[in-house]
């Protein structure tokens, strides 16, 4: 019997495994496919997703296989604009990086952490009862594990055997996305690309890397099953259609379709089964929000698992991740239909997308669009207090190094510069770094496994009423510093 079975082997479910692994807890990923894929849905990661591989000391990994592009982020709409000055972060910065990299580089480490993955197994039945939960293979295997996390996609399976709600708007307009190989000239291909987009937001053509092109175009109709693939020749005649040529496209590494189909479960939990990325929301790709919106639900989603796995979850942490992660899910829905709307040529979403051309030249505006569509201004609502109450905090320096550094082991965190508190009874779930300096502009703050801020202030006595609300009943009496 397993602690958690993930059902999707995509980057949340390897996130997701990965966190859990990182308390000791016995992971199954079961993915359907016998095969990583091949198929470019991202192009990178965020700077809230960056933070997160840095946090995990998974950053270097990414960066080896990436490209920093320091003026994409909080890019809203395609409208180009130079980035905000000063975000609150240390990665101002998009990382280009095909999402089979990030597949990959996620499986690796999931894999090294000592999480269990199993290729081509598809996962058709789901039950539970109040010990556990049953899986059933198309093969006829049965598994039996304590939790089960659905992680299977905008289709989600485990989704519809829950029979949960997925409100939202069906897809009225399709793209198709490819990477191939093309023989028009680099200098033709640039130019027609840049003629195009003048009237057609939707449309795209640049280099990919190993010779290739990636193209994105939109499709004819909308398909009424966008599992299948679209062929070359239709990819040909999209193009033809838009740019007036095809640019000789041929050799195709990868062909798919996305659409601006948008969808948010009613629930993400039902009793011992619970959603994380595509299975909990879909949106269109605008703004390359939606895997950086999976592996941050998994970053949620981790540590209070675990807890709940290892038996000190305190009543209602396991069901603050919908609480949490849900409404973050209905903004970047909000944001992505209304980047939809401004791709729009028809003379009213052109004439409102002419407007907020004029706001973004206000550098408040850039940085309020940016801190949402980068997710680094997620607050979290723990109540009243200070700003950074909620929020997660970004990497400073400390007298020991940065603070990113000291988070590897996803615990909890306490940073003293009064010298005077202790989380003695929570050592196992909680470091204690005392005589901080840098740059911390409070006395102390306690972070969770995520860094988000749980508690600011000075007072043990005020401290050892929060430590429960996050951290469960003390269990023992020393304190490990480090």
């Amino acid at each position: 019997m397993f602690d958690v079975i993930i059902s999707g082997g995509g980057p949340t479910g390897m996130m997701l495994a990965a966190e859990l692994r990182l308390h000791g807890v016995d992971v199954l990923v079961l993915e359907k496919d016998a095969e990583p894929s091949r198929l470019v849905r991202s192009l990178g990661l965020h700077p809230r997703s960056i933070e997160i591989m840095d946090q995990r000391g998974l950053l270097d990994r990414f960066l080896a296989h990436g490209k920093q592009y320091p003026g994409g982020a909080g890019r809203f709409a395609g409208i180009d604009k130079p980035p905000p000055a000063n975000l609150d972060t240390a990665h101002g910065y998009i990382l280009g990086i095909p999402q089979p990299v990030t597949d990959r580089l996620l499986a690796e480490r999931a894999g090294e952490l000592g999480a269990q993955i199993r290729r081509g197994c598809d996962v058709t039945v789901v039950e539970q009862d109040e010990d556990g939960v049953s899986v059933e293979l198309a093969d006829g295997t049965r598994l039996r594990s304590r939790w089960m996390v659905g992680c299977d996609g905008g289709r989600s399976l485990v989704r519809r055997l829950l029979d949960i709600g997925f409100p939202g708007e069906p897809a009225t307009t399709e793209w198709i996305l490819g990477e191939m190989e093309v023989t028009t000239p680099p200098d033709e291909l640039t130019a027609v690309a840049e003629e195009v987009r003048k009237i057609h937001k939707g449309f795209g053509i640049g280099p990919a890397g190993d010779g290739l092109h990636r193209a994105v175009v939109p499709a004819a109709t909308v398909a009424e099953d966008r599992s299948v693939p679209p062929t070359l020749e239709e990819f040909r005649t999209q193009l033809r259609a838009y740019a007036g040529t095809d640019f000789g496209a041929h050799s195709p590494r990868s062909l798919s379709r996305f659409s601006d189909a948008t969808r948010l479960a009613e629930r993400y939990r039902v009793g011992r089964v619970l959603l994380a990325g595509d299975a909990a929301h879909v949106h269109p790709p605008l703004g390359g929000q939606g895997l950086n919106l999976g592996i941050q639900d998994a970053f949620n989603l981790g540590w209070k698992l675990a807890a709940e796995v290892d038996g000190w979850a305190p009543d209602g942490l396991l069901d603050s991740y919908f609480i949490e992660r849900h409404p973050v899910a209905e903004d970047v829905l909000t944001l992505t239909r209304a980047q939809s709307v401004l791709l729009s040529p028809e003379p009213g979403p052109q004439a409102v997308r002419r407007l907020l051309t004029e706001l973004m030249d206000f550098d408040d505006v850039r940085r309020f669009l940016a801190e949402r569509v980068t997710a680094i201004g997620v607050r979290y609502d723990f109540g009243d207090g200070p700003e950074l109450l909620g929020r997660r905090l970004r990497d400073i320096p400390l007298s020991r190094g940065r603070l990113y550094e000291l988070t590897r082991d996803g615990r909890g965190l306490l940073l003293d510069q009064t010298g005077a508190l202790s989380v003695a009874g929570w050592t196992d779930r909680i470091d204690l770094v005392a005589d901080v300096s840098g740059e911390l502009d409070v006395p102390a703050v306690l972070l969770r496994p995520d860094g988000h801020v749980a508690w600011i202030g000075e007072d043990q006595n005020d401290l050892l009423r929060h430590l429960p609300t996050w951290f469960g009943a003390a269990a023992d009496v020393h304190d490990r510093r480090a």
